[in-house]
């Protein structure tokens, strides 16, 4: 059983590095299940403004509810994170690999991703999750010592999955990080 977790002190690394390992391996053929986040690109726009993208090829689902320009916190629409953990468990069967952008606060209370995440491990599907230092506590109870740490970089992630360096460099165009810097 393949069971890890990303963890970052820079927020958004780990979302980063999944949804840039994501695109990759798809790049690649590999079969994926899930879900990742993609950052909104408005600069004008809430840092809590983001998508997420339900693996292997939509629906995308807007991760956050708007609470409009003057609003200083964040309020995740729980409905949108449990449609994408339905809309992710109708892939699972053919999946190579389950991908989890966060382990929040609704897996944290037994919901959301959790599932699918167990449904995964039952069938021997190995499972990557971000986790954040709120919900870390509550996923290592959940994980009960089988999850392992895995370095919130991508070439640490498919060495991880046990993939060729060659896939971390590809020159594949539609990655979060290519995006940002074109």
């Amino acid at each position: 059983m393949r069971f890890g977790y990303l963890m970052s002190e820079e927020r958004g690394a780990a979302s980063l590095v999944l949804a840039e390992t994501a695109t990759l391996l798809s790049a690649q053929g590999l079969r994926l299940a899930g879900a990742v986040q993609f950052s909104a690109a408005d600069p004008e726009g809430h840092p809590c403004d983001g998508d997420l993208k339900v693996l292997p090829d939509g629906p995308v689902l807007q991760l956050s509810q708007p609470l409009g320009q003057g609003a200083r916190g964040c309020r995740m629409d729980a409905g949108a994170v449990e449609t994408a953990a339905a809309e992710a468990a109708r892939h699972l069967g053919d999946a190579a690999l389950l991908i989890v952008n966060k382990f929040g606060k609704l897996e944290a209370g037994g919901h959301g991703f959790v599932p699918l995440i167990a449904e995964a491990l039952e069938r021997d599907i190995p499972v990557l999750v971000g986790v954040n230092g709120l919900n870390r506590g509550a996923f290592e109870s959940f994980a009960a010592g089988l999850a392992e740490p895995v370095l919130a970089e991508t070439g640490a992630v498919l060495a991880w999955l046990g993939y060729a360096p060659a896939i971390a460099s590809a020159n594949v165009p539609n990655t979060p990080r290519a995006r940002a810097s074109a």
